[in-house]
């Protein structure tokens, strides 16, 4: 089992309930737990990448590797799924030449109207029937 020093820190908006939705996704796809997921309202996401203002912490996801490599929006992604079985071959689909610039653009849409698109697909209600996959490596939400 990875501990939280060596495992890739995933932090995430958790007051968004379509980012939460993904992460729950998530927790089920990452078999190998290459992945530590921390909600930016823990004190601990300040403390994992203290050079991100709170402002490019809410505008996408950030995956900060274990040397310290910082990794924001669809390149977060492209960099997880090729570590996942599941999800290795959007991965792989990810680094074809151009697609990524494609996946930043869609990335970044998304990512500015999440909260309308929470609402629109009733995230907040139907999103939270799917069950938590607990998990030692990741960090629990302050309540």
């Amino acid at each position: 089992m990875l501990n939280q020093a060596q495992s890739n820190m995933l932090l995430y908006d958790d007051g968004c309930p379509l980012c939460t939705f993904q992460m729950r996704v998530l927790t089920w796809l990452d078999w190998f737990n290459v992945v530590s997921l921390v909600p930016l309202s823990h004190p601990k996401a300040k403390l994992i990448a203290p050079q991100l203002s709170r402002e490019q912490l809410l505008e996408a996801i950030h995956c900060i590797t274990p040397t310290g490599r910082v990794l924001r929006g669809a390149r977060a992604l492209r960099f997880l799924c090729v570590r996942m079985p599941l999800l290795f071959p959007v991965g792989l689909f990810l680094w074809v030449p151009c697609v990524i610039w494609v996946a930043e653009w869609v990335y970044a849409t998304v990512s500015r109207n999440r909260h309308l698109l929470s609402r629109l697909f009733g995230c907040k209600e139907a999103c939270s029937i799917m069950p938590v996959r607990k998990r030692e490596t990741d960090i629990e939400q302050v309540e």
